[in-house]
């Protein structure tokens, strides 16, 4: 297996791409994610690759951990130079398709939190251009054969269980081998070494995007990994422990809000993020407040809050 260290000065810091199968003529040559689409990265990958004597045209099939564009940005063009299956989840696939369904669909919701979120015109205008001019790192549109949580998909020389874990995206998945007697996974942003996953605004399609997201890093504790593989950075050689760590984070980010609420309630999902994250830029101008909404919708599905009127959390009486 290669590991490749992609530039992204977009996102989480530089992407880990995985390539598998090369010289062995019994294995598809493979590829577990891919990059954002800019000329640079592109650019990138083809060197990493030719160094390693493949090229675009020789990637037999991509296994993509999610949409997002740092990940999935070159499945498209890869494929256009040698016909690769690119492979994701299903609930994720329309969006790698860049089907304009899906993809107007996600505009609109999106569109839609940040006005019940109370972000204030400014900020949705500075978001907007950001986004705007980052609008190429999604690449070219792939064609995309889902997966289902328990499918078996080759990777490289190894059979590896497609497991779903939603929160972060809807469709991220894990691919799960064995290999030396070890159980080891590409988990993509499931869970990275050093920052805690967006959940809320990295994907405003998930409902109970908190909820989800718990429930997905109790299935990687229970997955027994010795080994999990992250887009970001280098290996988590702890998985499990990992997944606990941000499950507390989440506690305790969870008791920030309930503070905030306490102290300034009814408040929106802008005003909780200001308190927790001060002044944001770019990116995170959608990601902090969609982070303090995961947190109020999963504080009054618990009961501890109420929408007081839309976009307003107050603590219910019974709290």
């Amino acid at each position: 297996m290669h590991q490749f260290q992609l530039t992204n000065a977009a996102f989480e810091g530089r992407n880990s791409v995985y390539l598998l199968g090369v010289g062995d003529d019994a294995a598809p040559t493979t590829l577990v994610d891919t990059g954002i689409a800019t000329p640079a990265v592109e650019a990138e990958l083809r060197t990493a690759l030719d160094d390693r004597g493949t090229s675009f045209a020789a990637i037999d099939q991509i296994l993509l951990t999610h949409w997002h564009h740092d990940h999935a940005g070159l499945a498209g063009t890869i494929q256009a130079d040698g016909d690769a299956t690119v492979y994701v989840h299903e609930a994720d696939a329309a969006m790698v398709a860049q089907d304009a369904d899906a993809v107007s669909g996600m505009a609109a919701t999106q569109a839609a939190y940040l006005d019940e979120w109370g972000m204030p015109a400014d900020k949705q205008a500075e978001l907007n251009d950001f986004l705007d001019t980052h609008d190429g790192l999604q690449g070219q549109p792939a064609d995309v054969t889902p997966l289902s949580d328990g499918d078996t998909v080759q990777l490289g020389g190894l059979d590896a269980e497609v497991v779903h874990l939603p929160g972060h995206a809807a469709g991220l998945v894990a691919y799960v081998v064995e290999r030396d007697g070890r159980r080891e996974a590409f988990v993509g942003d499931a869970i990275l070494p050093k920052y805690t996953p967006n959940v809320g605004g990295a994907d405003v399609r998930v409902e109970r995007p908190l909820q989800r997201y718990r429930d997905s890093l109790q299935r990687i504790e229970a997955l027994d990994l010795d080994r999990a593989w992250p887009g970001h950075r280098g290996p988590v050689f702890a998985p499990a422990a990992r997944a606990r760590d941000i499950a507390a984070h989440h506690d305790e980010r969870t008791e920030r809000v309930l503070d905030v609420v306490r102290a300034r309630g009814p408040v929106s999902a802008w005003t909780v993020s200001d308190a927790l994250f001060g002044e944001l830029h770019d990116i995170h101008v959608l990601h902090g407040p969609g982070e303090a909404y995961a947190h109020l919708d999963h504080l009054v599905h618990e009961g501890v809050l109420v929408e007081s009127q839309p976009g307003e959390y107050a603590l219910a009486a019974s709290a």
